[in-house]
């Protein structure tokens, strides 16, 4: 699947098209590496009050549908009595807006390199995923951090299995493929495209 340069200021039509998502992205606090691409109905993400950052790294493949919460647009203080933005509907100075804000900060979140993330997934705020293939099931909630190498799914989003055993994991995060250039990528896709050791 390759993605098309052609859609990248479009809709998508059918849920085979897919962009890369860092052409996408214009906020300072989403960063997205080389590579990473979103696959199916396109309606945009608004990332403009968000607090912490969201980071993905490279060649990662993100399915239709997937959501991230991020601190700022969606996390409400449970600390107080009440949970409700009240700066939304009264007139405050800039001081108590920001002694007041109505948002807890959760921590950056973090979508290591090579990761999948299936069909509706929805990753919590400050959550981490690590690097090389972690597997992120279809309507899974993540709340809690994922191995590399590992495939997790449900609500709560439970380990699953680890795809390869430690040693393979081990070798396998000592190699970060994803940083080679793309021609070493090119001479070795016949081994990145196996599970031959």
């Amino acid at each position: 699947m390759k993605p098309n340069h052609e859609y990248l200021k479009q809709n998508f039509s059918s849920y085979r098209e897919c962009i890369f998502v860092k052409d996408r992205i214009n906020n300072d606090n989403v960063i997205v590496r080389a590579y990473t691409f979103y696959c199916g109905y396109y309606h945009g993400h608004d990332f403009n009050d968000c607090i912490d950052r969201l980071k993905i790294g490279k060649f990662c493949s993100i399915a239709s549908g997937v959501k991230f919460m991020l601190g700022g647009n969606s996390c409400h203080r449970y600390d107080w009595f009440t949970t409700y933005p009240l700066d939304s509907i009264s007139d405050m100075t800039e001081k108590e807006n920001e002694e007041y804000c109505a948002y807890l900060p959760k921590g950056d979140t973090e979508i290591g390199n090579d990761v999948w993330i299936g069909f509706e997934a929805l990753i919590m705020p400050g959550v981490k995923i690590g690097d090389g293939g972690a597997v992120v099931a279809s309507r899974a909630v993540v709340t809690n951090n994922v191995e590399p190498y590992t495939i997790v799914g449900g609500i709560p989003a439970k380990p699953i299995k680890k795809r390869f055993n430690d040693d393979v994991i081990s070798l396998l995060l000592k190699v970060q493929w994803w940083d080679w250039d793309l021609n070493k990528i090119t001479k070795y896709r016949h081994i990145l495209l196996s599970n031959n050791v």
